[in-house]
């Protein structure tokens, strides 16, 4: 886990028995939180709680001074705490505020606003990554962070300003860029999300002009991660696209289920370079050194050139540069034989990265390395003792208390990001504890010799990727126990709740009967609620492949691509209903949003598809009326820093379980009853091997159009969403080319349409179809399992009934 540990995760005690050393930690958590507070704002309101906590700061301390003569008094012992907590604000204000002043500057707001068209001369930060999922046959779209040097507006005015840009770029020639390279790129800017140091988006038309090379040590970094990804290329899927992710974070070849496993059990540290890859390559040196009998001072010499090495192999980004951080500080502590001075040492380095750079106050990743090392540093040495003392081995207890410790401070943020609580976190972290640093230093020495000795490489990858399947197959079995994950509140507010209720319980089991009664209760839960959820294992039904959600009058249908992410079609009319529906279906990132047409009852609700969620693709038609609905989905998507991409018959997109291709309208429909509706994108989706129609609102015209373009195989389907929520406008020749077993009805209770037509729901039932319909039975999902189809109505496992 990341953090602060020994040599192959043993624990480094901070105390030495001592009370741990907290006198820079108010000053280190006040300068987080006033950064994290001042990225949501603007320069000068993030500057005025510095001055007002300076002014304050000053007073307090000329107060403390009058107690010079008196150092056993509360007032003294406690005043210099709040003296360093009104620096640490004091510090994260005016750092904070002197960064959104170079993100807001006028002239480049000026032309994110404009949505001008530019070319811009940028430096790569990081390197390119990939959207997950894509459209196929057309390369991903890739994610490359830069900072600006200039922007050239198209009335030639030039902008020198050194602004962090995003980059989205669909051409191949971005990916294979190096950070440190400069080049200059047109595009159109517009703006960020927002609550980041990010000035600006720039959605690139073409390929870069690269000016120079990167440097030296960049090349060979990259010489090496290519040389790590060659020599895994032979492997089989899984343990070769890990072992890149857990060496130098590169994940580009790990299966999407494979990663979403992950998630589902707590070990998503393990794809990205953390601190305990930096303690296990450091770990290995020590050993290394000092079975050659080297100095302390030598030793740590050693470990210091492996560690900026590491730092070179796997590139000095953010979270990189954070991972040698947090590693390095018990390397600090061994070097100066002082290891009460490891918590210090993390609040001087947390105090330091968040002044350096504001952004990572809003990054995740920070979050989980400094509180899964503070959870080392302070939680897992007493833990440790206290199994000990109770009769535990040491190599037991130290390897129970490691993962748990971590796994408890992180759970805050975790469940503020996943709304959910993992069970089965510690287990899976406990039992791929063993693997982590085999698989780790194996990585590292096929990565360092590729260039030199490619068979050599592929031998070390091979002994690797044996560690590395048996953290796949933990993650697999771990993320389809009954029970595994629990529902929590999302965001802000789920994470403080888990916090405050995670400090509670951490004072009052001090207690012996408090302790008791947690136990008990907590086996009283388990032994409760696993029956419950193995026999009504709740909403979404387990191998769900559509769901079509209650919106009232409107359309959100739900394709699963993996757990938690799903392809929504549709927002319906209203946000909450919209929201309310993915969060009922635990869908926590939609990798694409297809709004069939513009009309409100499919765009409304497109505010609550992105609430709390990344939306990565936003697909519509090509047929731009309604204006007001089409402008509706453009302002949530620019909002949010999401493509908008118009699309026609043939586009094809995949993603997970899904294979979605769009195959109507065949041509412009005009003159029809009404173009809108008719020109709907109607999409043929297979989900799991299921085959499902999707729709929209087309009409008579436009099913006659695709059923005469398509022959009549390609029309057959498993699902149908009916279109047009039920309208007379059917064509019959549509429908019974489809011959569809399962129909489904997104229509609102009592809708003054007459929707759905009582004579187009008879014909679907007399070819064969279960009809539902939303205003009777709320949400409905459609299953597959090992007898066929099954349809699960309402959310409650009520009439599995089989068409």
């Amino acid at each position: 886990m990341p953090g602060s540990t020994g040599p192959f995760g043993a624990i480094v005690d901070p105390s030495g028995g001592q009370p741990p050393d907290l006198r820079l930690a108010g000053l280190a958590v006040a300068a987080w939180l006033t950064a994290l507070a001042g990225l949501h704002l603007d320069a000068r309101r993030a500057l005025l709680p510095a001055v007002v906590a300076a002014g304050l700061a000053g007073l307090a301390a000329l107060h403390l001074l009058g107690f010079a003569g008196r150092p056993g008094t509360v007032a003294r012992r406690y005043g210099w705490i709040v003296v360093a907590v009104l620096i640490g604000v004091v510090c994260g204000g005016a750092a904070t505020s002197a960064r959104l002043a170079v993100r807001d500057t006028e002239p480049l707001r000026a032309l994110v606003e404009d949505r001008a068209q530019v070319t811009a001369e940028l430096v790569v930060r990081d390197d390119p990554r990939p959207v997950r999922g894509g459209i196929v046959g057309r390369p991903p779209t890739l994610l490359v962070r830069t900072k600006l040097v200039s922007v050239t507006g198209p009335a030639e005015q030039r902008v020198t300003v050194p602004a962090r840009v995003l980059v989205l770029a669909d051409d191949p020639a971005w990916r294979h860029l190096l950070p440190g390279q400069r080049l200059t790129a047109a595009g159109k800017l517009t703006a960020p999300r927002g609550g980041d140091l990010t000035g600006a988006v720039l959605l690139a038309s073409g390929p870069p002009d690269r000016l120079g090379g990167p440097s030296a040590l960049q090349r060979a970094a990259g010489r090496l991660r290519a040389g790590l990804q060659q020599a895994c290329a032979p492997l089989p899927d899984e343990p070769g696209g890990l072992l890149p992710g857990l060496v130098v974070g590169d994940t580009s070849r790990l299966p999407e289920e494979v990663e979403e496993d992950f998630r589902a059990t707590g070990m998503t540290h393990l794809n990205a370079v953390s601190g305990s890859n930096v303690a296990i390559v450091v770990g290995a040196v020590l050993l290394l050194a000092r079975w050659a009998r080297a100095g302390p001072g030598l030793a740590a010499v050693l470990c210091g050139v492996a560690l900026v090495g590491f730092v070179i192999l796997v590139r000095p980004s953010p979270s990189v540069v954070r991972a040698a951080t947090m590693g390095a500080i018990g390397l600090a502590a061994l070097a100066a034989g002082r290891p009460r001075a490891a918590v210090p040492a993390l609040a001087a380095a947390v105090a330091v990265l968040v002044l350096v750079d504001p952004d990572l106050a809003g990054d995740a990743g920070f979050a989980l390395s400094v509180l899964a090392t503070g959870g080392l540093l302070l939680l897992a040495p007493r833990w440790r003792d206290g199994l000990r003392r109770r009769g535990v081995p040491p190599g037991a207890a130290e390897a129970l208390a490691v993962p748990a410790a971590a796994q408890l401070a992180c759970s805050p943020v975790i469940a503020g990001l996943s709304g959910t609580i993992s069970l089965v976190a510690v287990p899976a972290n406990l039992l791929v504890v063993p693997a982590i640093a085999p698989a780790t230093v194996l990585g590292v020495l096929s990565a360092t010799v590729s260039p030199i000795w490619p068979f050599g490489a592929e031998v070390a990858a091979w002994l690797a990727h044996w560690p590395a399947w048996w953290l796949v197959l933990v993650a697999r079995y771990g993320a389809r126990l009954p029970m595994g994950n629990l529902p929590w509140p999302g965001g802000v507010t789920g994470a403080l709740l888990l916090a405050g209720l995670t400090v509670a319980l951490l004072v009052a089991v001090r207690r012996p009967v408090v302790r008791r009664l947690v136990a008990v209760g907590t086996v009283a839960v388990v032994l409760g609620a696993v029956p419950v959820r193995v026999i009504a294992p709740g909403w979404p039904p387990k191998g769900w492949v559509i769901a079509v959600c209650a919106v009232g009058q409107g359309d959100t249908v739900v394709l699963p691509v993996a757990p938690g992410r799903a392809v929504v079609v549709d927002a319906g009319p209203d946000p909450q209903a919209a929201d309310a529906c993915l969060r009922r279906l635990d869908v926590r990132r939609v990798p694409l949003l297809v709004v069939s047409h513009f009309h409100v009852d499919h765009t409304g609700g497109v505010a609550g598809v992105f609430r709390g969620r990344q939306v990565d693709l936003v697909s519509t038609p090509q047929w731009p009326e309604p204006a007001t609905g089409r402008q509706q989905i453009h302002d949530a998507a620019e909002g949010r820093g999401t493509p908008v991409v118009p699309v026609a018959a043939g586009w094809r997109y995949q993603a997970g379980a899904v294979d979605l291709v769009v195959v109507g309208p065949p041509y412009p429909m005009r003159g029809t009853r009404s173009d809108p509706n008719n020109n709907s994108l109607m999409l043929f989706a297979t989900v799991a091997g299921v085959r499902i129609m999707l729709t929209g609102d087309a009409e008579t015209e436009e099913q006659q159009a695709v059923r005469e373009q398509l022959p009549a195989h390609r029309l057959r389907a498993d699902v149908l969403k009916v279109a047009h929520h039920g309208s007379a406008y059917q064509d019959p020749g549509f429908l019974d080319a489809i011959a569809a077993r399962v129909a489904l009805v997104p229509v609102g209770a009592g809708n003054t349409y007459g929707h759905p037509n009582d004579a187009v729901l008879a014909r679907l039932a007399r070819g064969g179809a279960r009809v539902l319909r939303t205003d009777l039975e709320g949400d409905v999902a459609v299953v597959r399992d090992g007898a066929g189809l099954a349809v699960v109505p309402g959310g409650v496992d009520l009439s599995r009934s089989r068409p």
